[in-house]
């Protein structure tokens, strides 16, 4: 089995909500469990909120194209975007707050993506722009 749908999104922090619905429907047709589910949310929730911060420089200058991918293993979600290029090895890991009172926020994103999720992905062309592809595994018993 393998569905494969698309949607495209105005790149608005207003348009989180409706990707992350359309990112939930995908996980409950693939089967993954309420956890997954709920990784798989966060995960793309940072994603396209740094592709609308980062990528496009603010909202209303360009798209976020959503795509998934249902196979019976899990879920892969594939998010593009046309903006500035983004190269994941240009971000040094981030040092971890021993207080979260004390966090300033901003740059974990990547870090968690990765903990999240069981691939994680990067590519950039000018033809195609960043694809950020992101797949999460069903636990099996």
């Amino acid at each position: 089995m393998k569905i494969s749908y698309t949607r495209i999104f105005p790149g608005r922090f207003d348009s989180l909500a409706h990707i992350a619905e359309f990112v939930i429907q995908a996980a409950e047709c693939a089967g993954l469990d309420d956890r997954e589910t709920y990784a798989l949310q966060l995960a793309v929730d940072e994603a396209c909120s740094n592709i609308i911060q980062h990528a496009y420089g603010g909202e209303d200058q360009g798209e976020i194209e959503c795509t998934y991918h249902i196979t019976d293993t899990g879920l892969t979600v594939m998010l593009r975007d046309y903006g500035r290029p983004f190269d994941p090895s240009a971000i040094p890991d981030p040092e971890m707050p021993t207080d979260l009172d004390t966090c300033t926020g901003g740059g974990l994103g990547l870090y968690f993506m990765r903990q999240l999720m069981d691939e994680v992905h990067f590519e950039f062309t000018p033809d195609s722009g960043n694809i950020l592809t992101m797949t999460k595994r069903k636990e099996t018993d």
